[in-house]
């Protein structure tokens, strides 16, 4: 699997991402000596900060590059590769921790299963991912632009609703016990540059098969279609919609 995250860029232009889910960590409420999965850790920083709480803490993550940086922001915090797919652990934990990740992969009741096997019984799962209605905007912005230019227009996201994804997690012995979705419109960092380094952070999919130096100008289009509406008092706007759980595993999967 081709590894397409640009580490450097998301500690430099996108730490929104886990600043502003900093809070989800009371959700999650650990206790110190807790064994901890923090399941698609990015760079490390939240990993970090449940090992500074005195949880036990694996951070582990699909993306070689996001491994690496993480590792070297943390040196101390045990991180590893891992697909969330097929997680295979000895040792079962107490809880499973993510932001921002299961978003990035469709599949999403083999993750669910996959997670159950993590933990153990009881064990909790919190997470925040994209919800349906997340970067609506921005999306149509994309999809318009590529059509006009004759190119298809695929993504590689997974947005659920919060119904669909806590029918999933019911169906692999989860208790549901906490559940939202709300919207958060993020400031993106750069306030020229900052959606064309979204896209380059996040909307890969939609670019991959297009040639090169086809791309400038669809970004440029991009830009133009969206400013109207995603640019206002001098910056760059993402129309984010969250989704926020806290599960409790009742029956461990087998």
């Amino acid at each position: 699997m081709v590894d397409r995250w640009d580490s450097a860029l998301y500690d430099d232009r996108h730490s929104f991402v886990w600043k502003e889910s900093a809070d989800l960590i009371e959700m999650l409420a650990p206790r110190a000596g807790e064994r901890i999965l923090d399941l698609g850790c990015g760079t490390g920083h939240l990993t970090a900060q449940l090992a500074g709480l005195g949880a036990e803490v694996v951070g582990i993550d699909s993306s070689v590059s996001m491994i690496a940086q993480a590792r070297q922001n943390f040196p101390k915090v045990k991180f590893q590769l891992a697909d969330a797919r097929d997680l295979r652990f000895d040792t079962p934990f107490d809880a499973v921790f993510s932001n921002a990740a299961l978003h990035w992969i469709r599949d999403a009741d083999r993750v669910v299963q996959s997670i159950a096997r993590a933990l153990k019984e009881g064990g909790r799962l919190v997470l925040e991912m994209g919800a349906k209605g997340n970067i609506a905007r921005v999306m149509a912005g994309i999809e318009e632009v590529l059509r006009e230019h004759g190119y298809p227009a695929a993504h590689s996201w997974y947005f659920p609703t919060l119904a669909e994804y806590s029918a999933i997690l019911e169906r692999y012995g989860f208790e549901v016990r906490e559940a939202r979705t709300f919207t958060r419109w993020n400031k993106l960092e750069h306030p020229e540059r900052g959606l064309r380094e979204w896209l380059e952070m996040f909307a890969g999919a939609y670019f991959e098969n297009i040639p090169e130096d086809k791309r400038p100008a669809l970004v440029e289009a991009i830009e133009g279609k969206l400013r109207p509406v995603l640019f206002r008092d001098g910056a760059w706007w993402a129309d984010y919609r969250r989704l926020r759980i806290a599960a409790l595993l009742c029956q461990r999967a087998q």
